[in-house]
């Protein structure tokens, strides 16, 4: 008895161990998590195919998007295909009565009679789903097909999708209420129904599509005239900061412009006197030289900025530009300030353009104008190399030969001369060389652009003067 006490003592001790180690917390948070990471690679699998369909939306959405109305065209002559195929079998319309009438079944075997259905129903099926594909192009081909199938077999399908799609695409008001009472009549005419009972099926097929229709119509509308407007909205936005900008870049070229044609004015007014006054003859032509190219710098800048003042009846500048051949006139100019300039011209070719040649004088002055600027004194040399592809300028300067003061830098010559050299199709250097002189480099294509693609070694074949002096 007492061994039976025994076990039975520990059985109970075991099962409640067992029944303690169920409820354990420890144990369900393990199994938890085991659960949980069993069904972290599901997890993963749906969430990558989910981020692959939406790329693939947002790749294809433009294409989806812009062919949304055909693509809803063919949804409504498929799906609505197998409806209108039950309604134009299983209808009572005038077509049956004159098949009832015309091949009884006692008289003609059915065989005869199953033929005439194929050949009324089947070609009148598939045309049904034809006009409902051009709904929105031909939509008066749907009213009329639908009228008929309606009268003809009691289909209401294709009346239902004509009402709606004409009240949702097309904005006569007054055709869509005449075809609704033909469609109206037609139905009163083919159903054999009580009045209840014909109320609530024109209200259901004719009035409810219809209304949907308008609704959605009138909605299409508004979304696009607001659209409309949000476009206009956002032109004129654009148009103001436009002409805003304009305004405000008109002004400062106007201030730019007075300011500095003010200064000129009085170095030009200055060296006047100082020609009048002056009895050394060397200062009185440089005083003479510093009064012609003031005033010629002061006719260039009206000629550039006055197209920007006020005026409409003003005219762009239509003055000649400087070519290749003004050259001299610039060399003569600077050698008469004082300046020692050479120039060298090498090879043979064609005359290049004037949109060229007109790029090439500015990098000669801007050099020439740099030189004078940073090397005072310094010997400056001109070379122009010209072959059947393209034209090289360069303008290179010895050290300056007296100790002179840093001028301000601005960086907008070389920048505005990189620009235009890169508008001609050519490419502009400018850097020190060994000797702690200056060269400004320019090549420029004669014929074609693409030929300034080369690199610099290949772009100053056949010209003796090639960098690294």
């Amino acid at each position: 008895m007492r061994e039976k006490k025994k076990g039975a003592l520990s059985w109970y001790h075991t099962g409640s161990e067992g029944l303690s180690g169920a409820g354990d917390p420890e144990r369900e948070r393990k199994e938890r998590g085991e659960g949980r990471r069993r069904l972290r690679p599901m997890k993963s699998w749906v969430e990558a195919r989910g981020r692959a369909l939406g790329s693939l939306w947002n790749k294809n959405r433009e294409w989806w998007w812009q062919r949304r109305l055909r693509i809803a065209d063919w949804l409504y002559a498929v799906l609505s295909f197998p409806f209108s195929a039950a309604y134009h079998i299983e209808g009572h319309g005038l077509f049956d009565i004159f098949l009832d009438r015309a091949f009884p079944v006692s008289t003609f075997p059915s065989l005869v009679v199953d033929l005439v259905v194929y050949l009324a129903y089947v070609p009148s099926l598939l045309w049904c789903g034809v006009v409902v594909l051009m709904r929105r192009s031909r939509p008066h081909w749907l009213l009329v097909t639908a009228f008929v199938v309606l009268l003809a077999f009691g289909n209401f399908v294709p009346a239902t999708i004509a009402l709606y799609s004409y009240a949702v695409y097309h904005s006569d008001r007054r055709l869509l209420v005449g075809w609704f009472l033909l469609y109206t009549l037609a139905m009163g005419v083919t159903y054999r129904f009580s009045a209840e009972e014909l109320v609530f099926l024109i209200g259901m097929l004719l009035v409810v599509p219809m209304t949907l229709g308008l609704w959605v119509g009138t909605r299409r509308q508004l979304i696009d005239r607001l659209h409309e407007r949000a476009a206009r909205l956002e032109r004129e936005q654009h148009m103001m900061a436009e002409q805003a900008i304009t305004a405000e870049r008109t002004r400062i070229a106007r201030e730019m412009h007075d300011v500095v044609a003010h200064r000129v004015s009085l170095m030009v007014l200055h060296a006047g006197g100082l020609e009048v006054s002056a009895t050394d003859r060397r200062t009185v032509e440089a005083a003479g030289l510093i009064r012609t190219t003031g005033r010629e710098a002061l006719a260039e800048l009206r000629g550039i900025l006055g197209v920007l003042r006020d005026d409409s009846g003003a005219s762009a500048p239509t003055a000649p530009q400087p070519v290749l051949a003004d050259l001299d006139r610039l060399v003569g100019e600077w050698r008469a300030a004082g300046m020692t300039v050479t120039r060298q011209d090498t090879g043979q070719g064609p005359p290049p353009p004037a949109a060229v040649q007109r790029t090439a004088y500015r990098v000669v002055q801007e050099g020439l104008t740099n030189a004078a600027k940073h090397a005072p004194g310094a010997a400056v040399t001109v070379r122009l190399h010209r072959d059947e592809r393209r034209l090289e300028v360069e303008v290179a300067n010895d050290p300056a030969s007296v100790p002179v003061s840093p001028m301000p830098r601005s960086g907008f010559g070389l920048t505005g001369l990189r620009e235009r050299v890169a508008l001609a199709g050519g490419r502009l250097s400018a850097g020190a060389c060994p000797d702690g002189g200056w060269r400004l480099r320019a090549i420029l294509g004669t014929d074609d652009p693409s030929g300034t693609e080369e690199t610099e070694e290949e772009a100053s074949h056949g010209d003796p003067h090639t960098f690294g002096r």
